[in-house]
């Protein structure tokens, strides 16, 4: 197992993997607490023509995306603040308008499908030193932000009347909050992939309530649970020769599966011992 570390492309994989793994969570725990667990999913395919806007250009993709997914967030927040539209429906034209725009753009810069799977299901084994640069003062700047804002954005998430009776500026965390999906969305691209991104910043954080019983235990365990998945994903996907991506969601469903199960098995384990005594 060790030999992958000999591979110049596996360091960076494993780097970036780390990154990723705990970045996702991070947010993705404010997401699931304020019923935007989908959020991801729309941003990722705005994030799909910036990567697009820059083959057709020749900027660099991560650098277009981290703007493309910026501005779909935002729109996703004015839109539901301001035009009175549902977060579903806001997501629903983000889904087919950033998937539309992307492949047409990726069409004209003449770009082959491999080009559009790669940034669709990740290809983290192709990540370059100066991606991983970009992908590591991203990631710091998520985490920074999150650890100073904890507070401010679990109040927010929480309940908003509450929050903003007790004058937090319920409107600009929520615009924050967005800010910091779209830019972890592009860190997380070139891991697990923007159609796969959602699954990394949700699965966990589902894994983790199932076991933990506060909010800060949840944010903590689901950072782990991220870093486990997206490590263990790639270590082992270089063994049985599969797509890293896919792999890496796998085994955070799996962290789910086993966690579940052990919830389940301590709720009836609980009622067994507080059934009552029978004489006899």
């Amino acid at each position: 197992m060790l030999e992958l570390l000999n591979y110049d492309f596996m360091q960076r994989a494993l780097l970036a993997a780390l990154i990723t793994g705990i970045t996702a969570p991070a947010i993705g725990t404010f997401l699931v607490q304020r019923r935007l667990a989908l959020l991801g999913d729309g941003i990722g395919h705005v994030a799909l023509t910036g990567v697009a806007a820059g083959l057709l250009t020749g900027t660099a993709p991560l650098l277009t995306a981290v703007i493309a997914a910026t501005l779909g967030a935002l729109a996703i927040e004015l839109m539901r603040t301001y035009a009175k539209t549902s977060g579903d429906v806001a997501l629903a034209m983000l889904f087919y308008g950033g998937l539309a725009a992307g492949v047409l753009l990726i069409n004209l810069a003449g770009d082959s499908a491999s080009t559009l799977n790669s940034y669709l299901f990740g290809s983290i084994v192709t990540v370059t030193s100066d991606d991983l640069v970009v992908v590591g003062v991203l990631g710091a700047l998520v985490l920074a932000v999150v650890v100073a804002a904890t507070p401010q954005l679990f109040a927010v998430c929480q309940d908003e009347e509450h929050a903003r009776v007790s004058g937090v500026p319920v409107r600009l965390y929520g615009i924050l909050i967005a800010v910091l999906a779209a830019v972890t969305i592009t860190v997380a691209m070139r891991t697990v992939g923007l159609l796969l991104v959602s699954a990394l910043m949700v699965v966990p954080v589902a894994a983790a309530q199932q076991v933990a019983r506060s909010f800060r235990g949840t944010h903590l365990l689901a950072m782990l649970l991220g870093l486990v998945a997206a490590i263990g994903g790639v270590v082992a996907s270089f063994e049985i020769d599969t797509q890293p991506g896919p792999t890496i969601v796998l085994t955070a469903m799996l962290c789910f599966a086993v966690l579940a199960a052990a919830r389940g098995v301590m709720t009836l384990s609980r009622r067994w011992k507080r059934r009552p005594l029978q004489l006899g």
